[in-house]
């Protein structure tokens, strides 16, 4: 085996998971080649463990929700340890979908780095929603306690998170098409649909995460308005998930769920049960027979 996959979620995501999985196989080359492991955020209670606690958070203190759409997000620094520090692996979210072929990104030249990913908001802020990890240098990573850490707040999950923990001698950088956020070109080699509020299988759905304090702070109008009218007597409408501005990007994560319907790799009650929990969008399933319909 030339490495292995890891997509780290929760159930909030997990049909999400499967797809990314389904991807990474279907759009390989050499699907036999990697292993491909769902890490859930359900089965590592050290997560849970922490629920309501306050953490550090870009500077401030949040709390912790294990309901939080992105509660998984602490896993990203469990595969070397998972692997016992040997080896390779690609470390991706839940809604990142490849188009291209992932055993290109596992076998490629790291030039002596531990971590390969691509730049996010300047030369020293990380985007690790896709990693490729050389998981012998990474004897450092201890995830249960580095995540204990946020709450002892002697880490910062932002610094964390944007591996500004991490050596800058030791990161090297990935073109953006191997972590494309939220675009869909002929160069794309992973699809990330990144902004949480656009993801094409929960459209319509009442918005189920925390944003961060950036946006918050960019929200403060909207929240004032919202005061205005509860005194007003106005009920403050509900904010859900909006479509994909690229509707491209909708089909192809469809058309990829179609075909996972068709091996079996989700069925119609998996999906009406994540519809029931608000996990995935109510029209999932006429969504998918448009998309066929214009396929046909």
């Amino acid at each position: 085996m030339d490495g292995t996959v890891f997509i780290h979620t929760n159930q909030k995501q997990i049909i999400g998971a499967i797809v990314a999985a389904h991807a990474m196989r279907r759009n390989s080359r050499c699907p036999d080649a990697f292993d491909i492991r769902i890490l859930k955020a359900e089965d590592y209670p050290f997560l849970a463990a922490h629920e309501g606690r306050a953490f550090l958070r870009d500077g401030t203190t949040r709390v912790w929700r294990n309901d939080d759409l992105q509660s998984f997000t602490p896993l990203r620094f469990l595969p070397p340890q998972l692997l016992g520090y040997q080896g390779r692996a690609v470390v991706v979210d839940p809604d990142v979908f490849a188009v291209g072929d992932v055993h290109a990104l596992l076998t490629r030249d790291m030039h002596g780095k531990a971590i390969l990913c691509r730049a996010r908001d300047g030369a020293k802020q990380y985007a690790s929603s896709v990693m490729l990890l050389d998981c012998t240098r990474l004897t450092h990573w201890r995830c249960e306690t580095q995540f204990e850490e946020l709450f002892e707040m002697r880490r910062d999950y932002m610094d964390w998170i944007s591996l500004r923990c991490e050596d800058p001698a030791t990161i090297g950088l990935l073109e953006p098409e191997w972590n494309d956020f939220d675009r869909l070109t002929p160069a794309t080699q992973m699809l990330h649909t990144t902004k949480r509020r656009t993801q094409p299988w929960k459209t319509g759905l009442p918005v189920d995460f925390t944003p961060s304090a950036r946006h918050l702070d960019r929200s403060l109008g909207g929240r004032l308005r919202r005061v205005v009218r509860s005194f007003k007597g106005k009920q403050a409408p509900r904010e859900t998930y909006e479509p994909h501005p690229q509707p491209a990007v909708e089909t192809f994560f469809f058309q990829l769920l179609g075909e996972c319907l068709d091996l079996g790799l989700v069925t119609e009650a998996m999906l009406r049960e994540e519809m029931a929990r608000d996990h995935v969008r109510h029209d999932a399933l006429e969504v998918l027979a448009r998309v066929r319909r214009q396929a046909a």
